[in-house]
């Protein structure tokens, strides 16, 4: 029994990101040959205007909107060795401010395709498990450039992420800590690289052990800082903090997550609009 509903802990977290929302799958499937794939709809954006950590007036209703429709999947070659895929469609607006003028400009297609290999180490008790992991990931410039608000960037860029979690019958830990080394692009545009955090605590009131049923509560943290760079507007760059609550349900191989991030604070370098508040919702399935 202890088993099976640590298999229910298991499958509710194959959604945690890996390498800042990397592919979801981080943890299951286990077993060799073991696949699956998700897909995930992300909503952001915002018209606040910051200068620093300062609201500033937006005369010009300066606005961004972005939705981002995920397809993520994993394979599994042995329990310790996997590779994940993940792959964007993008959808997005903005008004921004050319030759003096409020201009409203759109973008879509294929965003930038990244490939992870998460390198894990585990450690089983009769009650909990553990893991260690270690994932290199490559993100490579499959997004097209040539819309007025660009999908992807043009260049080829190195992340590397080092993570923990801990499972227990009705808790789950979770914690990442990951780094971009982002190079030059087209269009001028050269993002900084980023340094993140992503902790996610998780509580199970409830599964059913007959049908593989079940709930999860998570609470998730998301801590990013981006050195400063260069986009086809201006500076990019800063830092920010963000926080909010997750709803996870399961059945057997199937597996529905929703999530809302708000921020805790937030630091631009010069003058940007705010990253905003994010909303996700995923199914994924595993096989």
């Amino acid at each position: 029994m202890i088993r099976k509903v640590l298999w229910g802990i298991t499958f509710c977290f194959i959604t945690l990101p890996t390498l800042a929302h990397q592919p979801v799958m981080d943890m299951a499937p286990r077993w060799k040959s073991g696949w699956g794939f998700q897909i995930r709809d992300l909503h952001y954006g915002s018209n606040t205007l910051l200068e620093g950590s300062s609201k500033i007036t937006n005369s010009a209703n300066r606005k961004q909107s972005l939705r981002k429709t995920w397809l993520e999947g994993i394979y599994t070659f042995r329990r310790e060795v996997r590779l994940t895929l993940k792959l964007p469609y993008i959808d997005q607006s903005r008004t921004v401010i050319r030759d003096g003028s409020a201009v409203r400009e759109f973008g879509s297609g294929i965003g930038d395709l990244i490939i992870g290999l998460p390198l894990k180490r585990y450690e089983n008790k009769s009650n909990s498990t553990g893991n260690l992991a270690f994932t290199p990931s490559l993100r490579l410039p499959t997004g097209g450039n040539g819309d007025d608000f660009p999908a992807g960037d043009g260049s080829t860029d190195i992340g590397l992420s080092f993570s923990a979690s801990f499972e227990k019958l009705d808790l789950y830990q979770y914690y990442d800590l990951f780094y971009w080394s982002n190079s030059e692009g087209d269009r001028g545009i050269h993002q900084g690289d980023e340094l993140g955090l992503d902790i996610n605590i998780g509580w199970h009131p409830y599964h059913n052990n007959l049908t593989n049923t079940g709930v999860f509560l998570m609470a998730d943290l998301s801590v990013r800082y981006e050195e400063l760079g260069q986009n086809d507007l201006g500076l990019t760059g800063g830092n920010r903090i963000s926080v909010g609550p997750v709803f996870v349900w399961y059945q057997g191989g199937i597996m529905f997550r929703a999530e809302y991030k708000t921020l805790l604070d937030e630091t631009k370098k010069g003058i940007q609009l705010s990253q905003g508040d994010e909303y996700s919702v995923g199914i994924g399935f595993v096989f």
